[in-house]
């Protein structure tokens, strides 16, 4: 079992920047890969970026290369995601997620966050 806890969201102007964190916890968490999907009101959840279980391999959505930046800090088993020109299509809940290799699609077998608010105004 691996539990998830984000942070970081909040109001921002277009062209802002954000940073979320996610901390991970549980049994082999450190294994684990760990991503960000988002969910806009009225819309299905989508991927934003995933990063590997020892930081070494990153994926992001066409959608936010070059504007976003995901890391880990492997020591607090943390992931973040570095936010930078938000755009108002950027507004979303982010959901911080576990899973076993670094994938731009969900699974059953993937944990989730509670997610946390991002909202970019014009």
């Amino acid at each position: 079992q691996v539990q998830l806890v984000e942070s970081g969201g909040g109001l921002v102007q277009a062209g802002g920047s954000l940073r979320l964190s996610c901390a991970a916890s549980g049994r082999e968490s450190n294994d684990y890969a760990l991503g960000w999907f988002r969910q806009a009101s009225g819309k299905e959840r989508e991927f934003v970026a995933a990063i590997s279980w020892n930081g070494g391999v990153t994926f992001y959505a066409d959608s936010v290369k070059g504007r976003f930046t995901i890391s880990r800090d492997i020591a607090k088993n943390t992931v973040y995601l570095r936010m930078n020109s938000l755009k108002p299509e950027d507004t979303a809940a982010y959901y911080c997620t576990a899973q076993t290799e670094p994938r731009p699609r969900t699974t059953p077998d993937d944990y989730w966050g509670q997610g946390t608010q991002v909202t970019v105004s014009t």
